[in-house]
């Protein structure tokens, strides 16, 4: 049981950090802890690895615009960082907004002409980030000003300069919600998908809006203490069904990413097709519905790391430590695992 924040720590060389997509998308090189030891392979044989009767979920939310570069009436460079829309406001959003220290409530931000962009309504429940709301006649209106001003989010780490946004979005992407990509997909291609097809493998569809914990390191010695913020997701009917037949033929559930696979095992915890996800996977948790996982590498300290040791046990050391010795591009650009399902770590 992890209970210091040191078990999901890592030495992360700094030069495996990926700067850039793989191109192209499927050439990325795949580690794959299979049972009869570890082996390297590249994401365009993935296919080769699954079995007739299988079925793959993706996570098909899609990517905004979601950085935006505004400023102050006094003057100051803010960077807004739209994390998700608030059903419940019209035209209003939870963000990140740095430097929000001095922000006040009902403050205007503007963009480099001096145009109103959004109000500050005031700081959320958490404290970390704020509500904002844009100034727009309509929620049409307010999707334009988005595509307009925004950039997309990429994460810190990556500082070179993306030339094709659509590098950031899945090729099954739809529904423009998130503000990062769900990063597992972005190796698939269509002709890759469509072999998969081919094997026989069902390829079905969740929606998870990949939120704030995407940016939120662990701030606490035991990472159990950690407060997850909740996202929303949905798993269609016919999804969850076509998982089950799967188990009940023998064969496997393999999510593409830990945001298909938290949209899965919610929908199964909770007995709800849809809603707003705390879901804390966590060494000791058990396992519902998803077998194999294929996921990029992940930071140090963070609650992804928490969910590959809730899956494959403390092997996830080694396969990191393997994945650095050969040199394996990190991150969110980086190269991808598949990961079996270590059985004897969760009941």
């Amino acid at each position: 049981m992890c209970v210091d924040v040191n078990d999901i720590d890592y030495e992360l060389p700094e030069r495996l950090i990926a700067q850039t997509p793989c191109e192209p998308r499927d050439a990325a090189r795949l580690l794959v802890n299979a049972p009869s030891g570890m082996i390297h392979r590249h994401v365009s044989d993935i296919d080769s690895l699954f079995h007739e009767g299988d079925v793959m979920v993706v996570n098909h939310t899609r990517v905004l615009p979601a950085r935006l570069k505004l400023r102050r009436q006094t003057g100051g460079a803010v960077e807004v960082l739209l994390l998700e829309e608030k059903q419940d406001h019209a035209f209003r959003w939870e963000a990140l907004v740095k430097p929000g220290g001095k922000l006040s409530a009902r403050e205007l931000l503007v963009d480099v002409a001096g145009g109103a962009v959004l109000h500050v309504v005031q700081r959320s429940e958490a404290g970390d980030t704020f509500y904002v709301e844009f100034v727009t006649p309509d929620h049409k209106s307010m999707m334009d000003r988005i595509i307009e001003l925004g950039e997309m989010p990429l994460p810190p780490y990556i500082t070179t300069r993306l030339d094709d946004a659509n590098r950031y979005q899945t090729v099954f992407a739809h529904n423009q919600k998130s503000s990062a990509a769900p990063t597992a997909g972005l190796h698939f291609t269509n002709e890759l998908l469509e072999r998969i097809r081919s094997r026989g493998v069902r390829i079905c569809e969740v929606e998870l809006v990949v939120g704030l914990d995407t940016f939120k390191p662990i701030s606490v010695d035991n990472p159990l203490d950690h407060q997850i913020h909740t996202e929303s997701y949905r798993v269609p009917a016919e999804t969850l069904t076509a998982c089950q037949e799967a188990h009940s033929h023998g064969k496997r559930v393999i999510a593409i990413g830990t945001t298909a696979t938290r949209a899965l095992e919610s929908a199964t915890t909770f007995n709800s097709l849809s809603g707003r996800t705390n879901l804390f996977i966590t060494p000791g948790y058990q396992w519902k519905i998803v077998d194999l996982m294929v996921t990029n590498f992940h930071m140090p300290r963070t609650t992804l790391l928490l969910m590959i040791e809730a899956f494959i046990g403390k092997q996830w050391r080694e396969v990191y430590a393997e994945a650095i010795a050969r040199e394996y591009r990190m991150l969110s650009f980086g190269d991808a695992m598949l990961l079996y399902r270590d059985t004897n770590v969760s009941g």
